[in-house]
């Protein structure tokens, strides 16, 4: 006798009823007086945990970047508990009246406007004077605009590194790339698609030529990943305006494939052709997708030893 097949209308309900009361028992939990970091979504509003969700909603305070951003959220779920806003701005005199909220019994959530809360976010100060104060932290994981961007990238994940924002100014930025250049893991930053542009062709002549995916709009409707070489994506860049939120993520050096030897003989080889050593160091830059630093740093050593 053939069993009956699975009403699917059937499965989709009971699996509403199952979360359902997961979330309610979530509820009906007591919530003890410390502070939470909580994840909420960095686009698609329905990246809520459920026991997100339960902090948001039984929590007596939550501590926000921006009310108007944040409320979008609670509001689409129903949550109304106290906001109070915490920032780069006023968290010197906002800490000291939260570790006071906690030690006079109330629970405190601190929420930033996307992604977990500390990540290029002001927030650890805090978490380090409550633990000061022989106070209690709690996380509440989830959406990470970092793991998304490099989940997607399909550049490898078993090492990398994050650095945030780069330095608006060039001159830091390149500065900062530089020290970047040798770190054998994906590099991952934020970035505004008012400046990609300029920080992708700084990415070009510091890291060299790598492989490279901008991740926008992620998680949302738009959500794009454009991959490619560095100059492929700067070339791109010069006939599209991009719009949103912006990870980008940059492929590990290259094993070296040329020798010091090498290197040096390729910049000789250039300067004997008339060009002047920082062009011959440019050369060899994009020739051999080679560390601009390492290359430069030859090409003083070999200055110093025709000089001597």
């Amino acid at each position: 006798m053939a069993h009956d097949e699975a009403n699917p209308k059937q499965e989709r309900h009971r699996c509403v009823d199952r979360v359902d009361d997961v979330l309610r028992s979530y509820m009906d939990e007591p919530l003890t007086p410390q502070l939470y970091l909580v994840a909420t979504p960095i686009g698609h509003l329905a990246d809520m945990s459920l026991r997100a969700l339960a902090v948001l909603a039984r929590t007596d305070v939550i501590a926000v970047e921006d009310t108007r951003r944040s409320r979008t959220l609670l509001q689409h779920y129903g949550i109304s508990s106290e906001l109070i806003t915490y920032h780069d701005h006023n968290g010197d005199q906002m800490r000291p009246k939260i570790i006071a909220m906690i030690k006079a019994g109330k629970s405190v959530a601190l929420i930033s406007d996307a992604g977990m809360p500390l990540i290029s976010d002001p927030g650890y100060k805090l978490v380090g004077q409550v633990r000061e104060a022989g106070l209690t932290v709690e996380v509440v994981p989830g959406a990470s605009a970092v793991m998304a961007g490099l989940s997607l990238s399909g550049l490898p994940t078993d090492r990398f590194l994050f650095e945030g924002f780069l330095p608006p100014k060039q001159q830091a930025r390149r500065r900062q790339l530089a020290a970047l250049s040798s770190v054998k893991a994906s590099l991952v930053f934020y970035e505004t698609v008012k400046r990609v542009q300029a920080v992708l062709i700084d990415m070009q002549s510091e890291l060299g030529d790598r492989r490279a995916a901008l991740c926008r709009e992620l998680t949302k409707l738009h959500q794009e990943i454009i991959e490619g070489s560095i100059s492929e994506l700067i070339e791109l860049l010069e006939t599209r305006d991009l719009k949103g939120e912006l990870v980008i993520v940059v492929a590990p050096p290259q094993e070296q494939t040329i020798s010091d030897a090498q290197i040096e003989d390729a910049l000789t080889q250039e300067v004997a052709k008339g060009a002047t050593m920082r062009d011959a160091v440019a050369h060899v830059v994009e020739t051999f997708e080679a560390p601009k630093k390492h290359v430069y740093d030859l090409s003083v050593q070999l200055k110093k030893r025709q000089r001597d």
